[in-house]
């Protein structure tokens, strides 16, 4: 069993850690929050996080930007100034590719591997062990994480060098936010037409209409009771998350001069239902209400 350092507690890093410590795992986790700290039963609580850092065989990081991510690693007191030669580096953030090509770079100047490897699968997936990583770096260091990924999902994509994760997950996070946009709209037209939304979404999902958001993660309340929009948009895959990951792609969209008209209309009606509902902290799904606005308690 391997010594593990994990950052970042939150919704999704202390599911992964507690996935970690489960497996048999000696896990040393920090968080700025120490409720979070405290949540993660079984694991060694440290006082910062270059502690964690200290005499581990991976350091696993779970952050909210890239600056969080730079901040870590190349800040002040660093996570880099206490690694060992030994430490496989992980960050498991979604962030732009530049801030992680600079820091693998970073890492690599001190003869440390690192991984980019960004999940999708939401909070049930990091609860379940069953996330997808999208990883970017090499296939060596790729090849040593595999076990402790295998722990925390149940599918691993290798992209390419470091810093093709990111790029891959914010394609999947455009691409996403356009199909949940869609079927939002799609399903007010209908049921504004008379259609009973249960009715329709089966009808949709046996058809050429079909996909993800509209199959698995349902936006109208009450069609499916397990999704967050029969939980009034609790919990799940935040506004704030997603409008952070369309921000990124466009930026990677003009950094790479491609054309993203549907991913730019996303960002931006996504930007207007956090704003108009005050929905930042909601799922995603949520985006329901920007085209039925009297779903809104």
């Amino acid at each position: 069993m391997s010594t593990i350092g994990f950052v970042g507690l939150g919704n999704m890093g202390g599911p992964m850690a507690g996935n970690l410590v489960e497996a048999g795992h000696e896990v040393k986790v920090f968080d700025l929050v120490p409720d979070l700290v405290a949540g993660v039963a079984g694991a060694a609580g440290q006082p910062s996080a270059g502690a964690c850092a200290e005499g581990v065989d991976f350091f696993i990081s779970m952050l909210p930007a890239g600056r969080h991510v730079e901040g870590l690693y190349l800040g002040a007191d660093g996570v880099l100034e206490h690694c060992g030669p030994q430490t496989l580096l992980v960050d498991c953030s979604t962030i732009d590719p530049v801030t992680s090509r600079k820091v693998a770079a970073a890492a690599q100047e001190k003869g440390l591997s690192m991984l980019d490897a960004p999940v999708s699968g939401g909070t049930a997936g990091a609860q379940g062990g069953s996330l997808t990583f999208i990883v970017g770096g090499t296939s060596e260091a790729l090849g040593k994480a595999r076990p402790l990924l295998d722990v925390m999902g149940s599918n691993i994509f290798h992209a390419g060098d470091n810093g093709a994760g990111q790029v891959a997950k914010i394609c999947n996070n455009m691409l996403l936010a356009i199909l949940m946009a869609g079927t939002a709209e799609a399903l007010a037209l209908g049921v504004n037409s008379g259609l009973d939304p249960s009715v329709l979404s089966e009808i949709m999902k046996q058809s050429s209409g079909g996909n993800w958001a509209l199959n698995v993660y349902n936006p109208y309340p009450g069609v499916m009771e397990n999704a967050p929009a029969s939980r009034d948009y609790a919990g799940g895959f935040l506004v704030d998350l997603m409008t952070k990951d369309l921000g990124l792609a466009m930026e990677t969209a003009d950094a790479s001069q491609s054309s993203v008209p549907l991913g730019a209309l996303a960002k931006n009606l996504y930007r207007v239902h956090q704003q108009l509902h005050d929905a930042g902290r909601l799922d995603f799904s949520s985006i329901q209400w920007l085209f039925k606005p009297d779903l809104k308690p």
